[in-house]
C-alpha cells in the first residue's frame, strides 16, 4: 500500500472535564459544519449531567488554584501562550474553517489570542496592587481591601469569535484566580476543543477548566442555576434566554456579566472589566497602637 492510499485518521472532538476528555454521558453528537456548509467533524453534545460533572470538577480545583501565588498563576497562563503559539498553523486551519474567514485574517486572530494569554499573564500579580488599597480612616485603625477570586465561573463563550473571543473571556477569569466552566459556541466549537488540548498540556490543573460542547439553549439554564457556580458570563447567551438567565443567577446570587446587545470587537487590548468582574473585595481592620 502506497502512501497515497493510506486514509486520515479522522479525530474524534470529545468535552473537556477534570483534566479529561470523556464523551457525553448522554452519548450524543452533532454534526459541525464550516460556513460553506461543509462537514468538519461531529462535536459531543452535553447534557445537564455533563454540566453537573464540570461545575463539580471546577470547584474541587477551585482551593488550589486560588491558593497558587499570582506569579504562578502568571506562569501556567505564559505556558499555555507557549503552547498556542506552538500549535499556530493548526489554529489558523481551524479558524479559517469555524469563521470562513481568509488565512491571513485567521492568522491575526491566532496571533491576537497568543498575545492576550500573554497579556493577562502580566496582570496575575498585579491585581491585587491596582484593584486593592489602603483606605483613610478615623482613629486608631488601619483598614485596607484586597481582592479574592469570585469561585467557579460559567461562560457562555461569544458565538462568532471562536477563538479570540473565547481566550478574552476565559483569560481574566484564570488570571483572577476562578476556575471556569466553558459552554463553547454552538456553531463554532471546534477550536475551542483545540483550545482545551493546549490547556492540558500547559500546566493548568485539572478541573481549573472544563470546556462543554452542545446547545447553548440548552445547558446555560443548568449553568445559570446552579449553587456551586458563583458567577456567569453571558456574552455568548441566546438574546431570547438572557433575561431568564439573569433571573436563574439572581437566585443563586450570582455575580452576572450582562449579554451585550452585539457581540464586541475582541481585536482591541481589552479593559479590566473582567479582571474586576471575578473578584470580591475583602476589608480588613486592623487596630494599630498610639
Amino acid at each position: 500500500m502506497t502512501s497515497t492510499d493510506r486514509l486520515t485518521v479522522a479525530k474524534t472532538y470529545k468535552l473537556y472535564v477534570g483534566g479529561a476528555f470523556p464523551r457525553s454521558e448522554s452519548g450524543r453528537s452533532y454534526p459541525v459544519t464550516s460556513t460553506d456548509g461543509t462537514l468538519l467533524a461531529h462535536a459531543a453534545l452535553a447534557s445537564r449531567k455533563d454540566v453537573r460533572d464540570a461545575v463539580s470538577a471546577a470547584r474541587a480545583a477551585f482551593p488550589g488554584w486560588s491558593g497558587a501565588t499570582a506569579y504562578n498563576r502568571g506562569q501556567v497562563l505564559y505556558r499555555v501562550a507557549e503552547m498556542l503559539q506552538g500549535r499556530r498553523g493548526q489554529f489558523v486551519g481551524d479558524v479559517v474553517a469555524a469563521e470562513g474567514v481568509r488565512k491571513g485574517q485567521a492568522a491575526a486572530l491566532v496571533d491576537a489570542a497568543v498575545d492576550r494569554w500573554v497579556w493577562y499573564a502580566g496582570w496575575t500579580d498585579k491585581i491585587a496592587s491596582v484593584l486593592g488599597s489602603v483606605n483613610p480612616v478615623a482613629g486608631p485603625l488601619v483598614n485596607w481591601s484586597t481582592p479574592e477570586p469570585t469561585g467557579v465561573v460559567g461562560v457562555l463563550a461569544p458565538q462568532g469569535s471562536s477563538l479570540l473571543g473565547l481566550v478574552d473571556v476565559l483569560a481574566p477569569v484564570l488570571a483572577t484566580g476562578c476556575t471556569a466552566v466553558v459552554v463553547a459556541s454552538e456553531a463554532r466549537p471546534l477550536p475551542a476543543v483545540e483550545l482545551a488540548e493546549v490547556l492540558a498540556t500547559s500546566d493548568v490543573p485539572g478541573g481549573v477548566v472544563n470546556v462543554l460542547t452542545g446547545r447553548t439553549a440548552e445547558l446555560a439554564p443548568w449553568l445559570a442555576a446552579h449553587g456551586e457556580v458563583q458567577a456567569l458570563d453571558l456574552v455568548g447567551a441566546p438574546a431570547e434566554l438572557a433575561a431568564d438567565l439573569e433571573r436563574a443567577a439572581a437566585e443563586g446570587v450570582k455575580r452576572v456579566l450582562p449579554r451585550p446587545a452585539a457581540e464586541p470587537d475582541w481585536t482591541p487590548v481589552p479593559d479590566l472589566t473582567r479582571l474586576r468582574a471575578w473578584t470580591e473585595i475583602k476589608t480588613v481592620w486592623h487596630p494599630v497602637g498610639r
